[in-house]
Order: C-alpha cells, then sequence, then structure tokens
C-alpha cells in the first residue's frame, strides 16, 4: 500500500469517527421542551389585592411581575372582549377605573402597541356591580340608581374621558344586564328600590324602552349572552321554593326553563356562555353546574355536588372548570359534557373562608390566587402535579385573564 492510499485510508477513518462522535453527542442532548410545556407569549394576568391597592400585572410566559396602585384595595376585575383591557371596579366607591395591558391582536399575530399602563377614562356611576363586555363596548350596572355605564374601546385612552350614563328610569337595584348583536340591551327591572329584581325588558343605547317585560319571575341574578339571547338564574317565583333560567330572545319573546326536577329551592346564581362550545352554563354553590339547553328547554348536569366554590369557563370557551373544597380541580370538555381530567391543584380549602382561592384558565393552565399564600399558583392542565408559584401580594383575592393565547408576533 502506498503513502497516498494510507493517506485516504486514515482520512476515511477519521471522518467517520467524526461522523460517530457527533451522533454520540446528539444522543445526549436535551429533549427540546413540547410548545404547550410554557403559557402563549401575550396571556396577562391582573390580580386585586383585599387589604392593599397593589394590582399585581403578572406576564406567566416568563414570570414577569409589575405592580400598578389601584384607588382603592379589593377591586373586582373584569377582561374585555377585546382582550387589551380590564375593568377595575371599585363597587362601594362608585369609581371605575381601565387598565390598559398594551396589546393588540391582528387574528394571525399581536403587537406590543405599549407599554402596561392606566388609562385616563373613568366612569363614576352609584355603586357600580355588574360588567359585560362585546366587541369594543364597555357595559356596567349601577346598583345605587339602577342605571348603566357605556364606554367604547375608543375612548378608554383619551384624557379627560368618562363613560356615558344610560338611564332607563329604573330604580336602585342589584341588577344584570346584556348586550345584543342587534345593539339593545336586556335589563332587569325591580318594583320598588332596594327589592330583587323580578323582571327583564328590553331597551335601547339611549334607555327607551324597546320590548317590556312578559313574565314575572322569582328573584334574578347572574345572567349571560351570546348576542342573540340573554338567559338570567331566577326563582321561578316569589316564593322561592323552585328555579330556573329566564331566557330572553333580543326580539322581545321570554322563556323559562325550569331546573332539573330534584333541584329543589335552589337557584342558580351564575350563568356563564362558553364562547368556543357554544353553550351556556348555570352554577349553584349548593347544586354544582349544569348546560342549559335553551333550544331543548332543559338542563343537564355537568357536577352535580355542593362543594364547587369555583366555576369558570377556560379563556376560549370550549372547557369548564371547576374548583371543590378538598382542592381538586376538575375539567370538563363542553362538546359533550365529560369529564377530562381531575386531581388535586391546592390543598383543602375553609368553606367558611370569606375570601375563597380564585380561578381562571387557558388551554394550557389554570390559575389560582390563594389568599393565604399571597401567591397566583400556575397548574399545568396537563400535568396538575407541575405548578409555578407566583409571590403578588400579601391577600390577593381577584384575578382576571386578559391578552391572548397566542406567541405569534412581527
Amino acid at each position: 500500500m502506498n503513502k497516498k492510499s494510507i493517506f485516504r485510508t486514515t482520512a476515511v477513518v477519521a471522518l467517520l469517527a467524526g461522523f460517530a462522535a457527533c451522533n454520540k453527542n446528539d444522543d445526549v442532548l436535551p429533549p427540546t421542551p413540547p410548545e404547550d410545556a410554557n403559557e402563549y407569549k401575550f396571556v396577562r394576568v391582573l390580580v386585586s389585592d383585599e387589604t392593599s391597592t397593589t394590582l399585581s400585572f403578572l406576564q406567566p410566559y416568563d414570570a414577569k411581575i409589575s405592580t400598578f396602585q389601584a384607588k382603592f384595595p379589593l377591586a373586582n376585575l373584569y377582561p374585555t372582549a377585546s382582550g387589551r383591557y380590564a375593568a377595575v371596579l371599585h363597587g362601594t366607591n362608585n369609581l371605575v377605573e381601565v387598565f390598559d395591558n398594551g396589546l393588540l391582536s391582528h387574528d394571525d399575530h399581536v403587537d406590543v402597541a405599549g407599554s402596561a399602563k392606566w388609562t385616563p377614562i373613568t366612569a363614576t356611576g352609584l355603586k357600580p356591580t355588574h360588567f359585560k363586555s362585546k366587541g369594543r363596548e364597555s357595559l356596567i350596572f349601577n346598583d345605587g340608581d339602577g342605571t348603566l355605564s357605556v364606554g367604547n374601546e375608543a375612548d378608554f385612552n383619551t384624557a379627560g374621558a368618562t363613560f356615558k350614563i344610560v338611564n332607563a328610569g329604573l330604580v336602585a337595584h342589584h341588577g344584570a344586564m346584556a348586550q345584543f348583536t342587534n345593539g339593545n340591551y336586556a335589563i332587569t327591572w325591580a318594583s320598588a328600590a332596594g327589592k330583587s329584581p323580578t323582571r327583564v325588558k328590553i331597551i335601547d343605547k339611549n334607555g327607551a324602552e324597546v320590548y317590556a317585560s312578559t313574565r314575572e319571575v322569582g328573584n334574578l341574578h347572574g345572567n349571560a349572552s351570546d348576542g342573540q339571547y340573554a338567559v338570567f338564574g331566577a326563582f321561578t317565583d316569589a316564593s322561592a321554593t323552585a328555579g330556573g333560567a329566564l331566557v330572553v330572545a333580543q326580539n322581545g319573546t321570554q322563556n323559562f326553563i325550569n331546573n332539573p326536577a330534584d333541584f329543589g329551592a335552589a337557584r342558580l346564581g351564575t350563568i356563564l356562555y362558553a364562547e368556543g362550545a357554544k353553550k351556556f352554563i348555570g352554577y349553584s354553590a349548593a347544586k354544582g353546574a349544569y348546560i342549559i339547553d335553551i333550544t331543548g328547554n332543559k338542563m343537564t348536569a355537568v357536577y352535580a355536588g355542593a362543594d364547587a366554590f369555583q366555576c369558570k369557563v377556560d379563556y376560549s370557551g370550549k372547557n369548564l372548570l371547576l374548583l371543590t373544597t378538598d382542592g381538586k380541580l376538575r375539567i370538563y370538555d363542553l362538546a359533550t359534557g365529560s369529564l377530562k381530567k381531575e386531581g388535586a391543584a391546592i390543598g383543602a380549602v375553609n368553606s367558611a373562608d370569606v375570601y375563597k382561592p380564585v380561578l381562571e384558565a387557558t388551554e394550557r393552565f389554570a390559575y389560582i390566587a390563594v389568599p393565604s399564600s399571597g401567591e397566583v399558583h400556575q397548574v399545568s392542565l396537563a400535568d396538575f402535579s407541575k405548578v409555578v408559584k407566583h409571590k403578588v401580594s400579601a391577600r390577593p383575592v381577584r384575578l382576571a385573564l386578559f391578552g391572548f393565547e397566542s406567541s405569534e408576533e412581527h
């Protein structure tokens, strides 16, 4: 064998050894984590505290927490339908502030339009309590005088802007309202100031009556709308011995769906609408969660129990999540009503506590504000044992999820 042949053989052996070394190194590289192991980049969480005016603004993607000062503690928090803003209600102080997360969705991607901040707009109705949002419009029912406060997002960052007051001639009561696709509102009606509402009528944006109430029920509480129908939880009549759901169509027709036969003297005090599944859900702390079929005129139990203290639709409206006092989290597929997953998510909860943990969820994570620890627990829905604990404030008692389930950007 000549020197040239020996050189060629040696070079080939060295090259093969190099490939083998590369393959060996590749074998020990850490696996790439699945995309859903982390939260979407543009999901945001806003948290208010029981005793402090501090609002905690959490970016779960990178665990960054910023703090802002609200005017008062114990604020109720509600995201707007656009995903960009959150209404901060101070009911006993007759004030609503609006928080801007700075994000702007363009369907296929999200832009960071600015930094997170307070907007200049305010609402100053008496005892603002219930909040609803559709499209770019935000609607607040003011319990103190029975008026509505209406705001449009085009005005939210305008200096000196305020919500418009709509007076429908109602008396002060603990009321509720819903927005229809045609621009009208369903709104509760009470016979005298301070009494519970027992009727629903439809008004236009200026407060003029479009359709009068056609059905009187017992005390109303809780409602949701899909734009065509507004569903209200109610007792059947003043005797409060049975209940159901009052269904109000935007054309003014009204129908009542009775609770299941064994429900007893209980009322669905919370009504939810799941946009992704196109379904209404009614919840009672004493009875559990039920799908309200407004076409079939019936209710079907999802979870029939007296231990569920949180009942929430996930951000996309496809799943229902229930948190029970034993600390167990349950996830139901609203397309079928079937249980997808259950397991321990937090420790046991004292049913006598005034402020219990509060729940919201994306398709990847549940977010649970735990007052006793001052934390928000970010629980992986793929594996409940994987929990990130974000230290926020001394006593976090309210939580809102907003932003977008997207990581796409320019």
